[in-house]
This record gives C-alpha cells, sequence and structure tokens, in this order.
C-alpha cells in the first residue's frame, strides 16, 4: 500500500506513542545526569576522589549492562506495556533511594539500583518503535524519541538549583526525579496497547504500519541463541564504540567545565543547555536523512550507513577540545559531537530492527547495550584513573580515544553486514 493510498482515512496515534516514549527518555537521562551535574558539590560535601567517582559512575554502568542482559529478554516476553511499566516503577524507586545516600559507597549502591532498573528504556522504546513504525518511519521515530535523553540533559542543569534553592537541599533533587516516573506511568497504563488492539487506531494506520512485513510473533530467541549470528555482533560493536564517548560527555562534561574553566553549579545550565540542544538536532537530523533516503529510493544498507558515516566524520574534531582556552569555543566543538553521537545513536538503534523480526528486537538491543555498557564502564575506570594520576592534562588523553570509536564502529558494522539484509531464518 502506498502513502498516499494508506494517508486517506488513517489515524497517525503512532506519533503520540513517540511522545510517550520521548518523556519516558526524558525521564530516564534526567534521573542519570543528576549524578554528572551534582558531582562538584557532592564530591566537597562527600568527600570522594577522582578515583571514587570513577566507582560511582562504573557501578551504574556495571548494573546497567547486567539490566539491559536481562531487560530485553523480560521485555519481548512480558511485551512492551507491561515491561515499561516494571522498568520506570523500579527506576522511580531508585532514584528517590539516592537522598538516602550518606558515602560514596551509598552513591555507588543508589546507582546500581538506577542502572538495573533503567536499563529497560531503550530495549522497551525500540521494540514500541518496531511494533508502531513501518521501516521507512523508523530511525525518524527513533531519533524523536532519543531526543529525549538530550532534554533530560537540558532539564537537569535548568532545575537542579531551583530545587536546591526552594527546598534547601539536593536530596529533593533524587525525590522529586522518581516522581517523574510514576507521573508518567499514569499516561502509559491509560493509553499504550499494540496497533491490534488500541483503540486510537483504525486499520488503515494498521495497514501502514505493517507496509508488507510479515508476521513473526511466533519467533522467540534468547540472547545466548542471537550470538552466533554476525548480524547480532554487528549492533553490538556498532554501540561499543560509540556508546562509552556517550556516558563521557554525560558524567565528565560538567567536571571538565568546572576543572577548566570553574564553571560552577549555577552557571552550568547555558554551556549544557547549548550542548544537549545542538545534540538534540543531530538525533533528529540524523534519523530524518536516513528515513527521507530511504522514501527517495536508496537502499537501507545505503542509507544507514552514509548518515553514520557523516556522523562519525563530525565526531572527529572534539579530540582538540582541551587545547582551547575559549569555553565558546570547547562547549561548540563538544555540542557538535554530541549532535553527531545522537545521529549515529538513531541509526545503530534502528539497524538492530532493520535485521531483525520485531519479537526479537528488544533482546537486541538489550544484549548489544550491555556490551555497549561493559564498555562505557572500563571507560569510566580508565577515565577516573587518568584524571586521577595526571588531573586536568587526563582530559586530552579521554577526549583523544572519544574522537576515533565512530570511524572503527562503522567499518566493523560494513564488514559484519555487508549489505543489511534482514534475518528471516532465525531457529
Amino acid at each position: 500500500m502506498t502513502d498516499s493510498a494508506c494517508s486517506k482515512g488513517k489515524t497517525n496515534f503512532r506519533w503520540a506513542i513517540v511522545a510517550l516514549l520521548f518523556f519516558a527518555t526524558t525521564v530516564n537521562y534526567f534521573d542519570r545526569f543528576l549524578m554528572g551535574i551534582l558531582a562538584p558539590l557532592l564530591e566537597k560535601e562527600i568527600g570522594w576522589t577522582e578515583l571514587q567517582y570513577g566507582y560511582i559512575v562504573s557501578s551504574f554502568q556495571f548494573a546497567y549492562a547486567a539490566g539491559t542482559l536481562l531487560a530485553g529478554y523480560v521485555i519481548d516476553r512480558l511485551g512492551t506495556r507491561w515491561g515499561f511499566t516494571l522498568a520506570v516503577g523500579l527506576w522511580s524507586i531508585a532514584s528517590m533511594l539516592h537522598s538516602a545516600a550518606r558515602t560514596w559507597l551509598g552513591f555507588a549502591m543508589a546507582r546500581v539500583g538506577l542502572g538495573l532498573s533503567e536499563a529497560g528504556n531503550f530495549p522497551a522504546a525500540i521494540k514500541t518503535v518496531a511494533e508502531w513504525f513501518p521501516k521507512k518511519e523508523r530511525a525518524f521515530a527513533t531519533g524523536l524519541f532519543n531526543g529525549g535523553s538530550n532534554v533530560g540533559a537540558i532539564l537537569a542543569p535548568i532545575l537542579i538549583p531551583l530545587i536546591i534553592a526552594q527546598f534547601g537541599s539536593w536530596k529533593w533533587v533524587f525525590i522529586l526525579s522518581g516522581f517523574l516516573g510514576v507521573f508518567w506511568l499514569v499516561f502509559w497504563l491509560i493509553l499504550y496497547r499494540v496497533p491490534e488492539k488500541s483503540r486510537y487506531v483504525n486499520q488503515a494506520e494498521i495497514d501502514f504500519i505493517k507496509d508488507g512485513e510479515t508476521d513473526s510473533g511466533k519467533i522467540k530467541m534468547s540472547w545466548y541463541q542471537l550470538i552466533k549470528y554476525r548480524q547480532t555482533w554487528a549492533v553490538a560493536l556498532g554501540k561499543l564504540f560509540a556508546d562509552p564517548v556517550w556516558w563521557f560527555y554525560l558524567y565528565w562534561g560538567a567536571k571538565f567545565l568546572n576543572s577548566k574553566f570553574g564553571v560552577d553549579l549555577k552557571e552550568l545550565a547555558l554551556p549544557l543547555v547549548t550542548i544537549y540542544v545542538i545534540a538534540d538536532l543531530g538525533g533528529i537530523a540524523g534519523g530524518a536523512i536516513s528515513s527521507l533516503l530511504i522514501k527517495k529510493g536508496k537502499s537501507i544498507n545505503f542509507s544507514r550507513k552514509i548518515t553514520m558515516f557523516g556522523s562519525a566524520l563530525l565526531v572527529l574534531p572534539v579530540m582538540t577540545v582541551p587545547n582551547y582556552s575559549s569555553i565558546v569555543a570547547s562547549v561548540g566543538f563538544i555540542a557538535l559531537a554530541a549532535a553527531a553521537h545522537c545521529s549515529w545513536s538513531a541509526n545503530i538503534f534502528t539497524v538492530a530492527s532493520d535485521l531483525f523480526p520485531k519479537n526479537v528486537v528488544a533482546t537486541v538491543t538489550g544484549f548489544a547495550t550491555t556490551i555497549s555498557t561493559l564498555g562505557g564502564m572500563l571507560m569510566a575506570l580508565l577515565v577516573g584513573y587518568v584524571l586521577n594520576e595526571s588531573g586536568t592534562d587526563g582530559y586530552k588523553v579521554a577526549f583523544a580515544v572519544a574522537s576515533f570509536g565512530y570511524l572503527i564502529a562503522i567499518a566493523v558494522i560494513h564488514i559484519l553486514a555487508p549489505k543489511m539484509e534482514p534475518l528471516t531464518n532465525l531457529k
């Protein structure tokens, strides 16, 4: 069925679903980004070292890695409605528990709970997009909801000083962030069903969503069954060489600006908002470009890879950031790299649904995120160690490492999935 044929009388509730995913991702990143913003303040109040902060960051990532391995499997079996509900409910509780921490070890334990539960967001969201969108729209839809990660990062430096000023303590930041998740759950449970069971969707939109795809509802596979396929590793390694860089921006971006330029908590809003607004636009643009190329008749293989290659090239200048005495130049190149990452992310997530049937997409995404998060954990330990030993000069090493991962990743993806053909013989 053509676009014009099914547009007549077609509902468009799938975009409301994207809005739900966007707000869930916003809350998810608001919760996890709080530690990066509050780190300079908590470092003075709690008294942890750079190495201990590295342990706090890596504890979240280790738990997140373990959580994604389990989350994809659970979501593929519970379904997106109840799987997402479980994840958001648990991470809301975990966020509130941060308010009880008194030592770096207490924060590390709270981060473990947050990491385990927040791991469900992306496997559930990617599976939801696969259920609600045809392939030609998935990268754009993913870019839109993934923009919530940047909105969460934008809101954090704006709201944190206001919350502390209003309530007098950083503890309320974590408590109120937990309530955001509970608020979202109300709307999710009221509005969400798969398209075939939704009261808000007509048959024309269901036909448009299917777009000729065959039903793969009987296919259910665990991650250890999927690792024998090179396509699984194309997704996993495509994330492994890129995602640790994003974790670095999240957890050391504010600390870098504080140590290099003396930017304190009240001054962080403008540079961080600039970085993540531009990053948000990059994610939307990256998803839109590959989706537009497909609609223009280009193959999925060409459209995804050329967009990702362009993103990889835009990251390279970030290696120069520690050399600038100008905060404007530093923020500008970090923003460009963050935008390129979000463009990359919109497409690598979509590659999972390009290559695999809908009913195993969450499992593949969960496994890939586990691999990339373990890489992020190792990078956090490395950055913590280097900064502890070398001071601010250690940032030169960190930004240099951050600049080359994407080019390696696109080469690996092309080797493992040269034609980006969907798997149809899963057993």
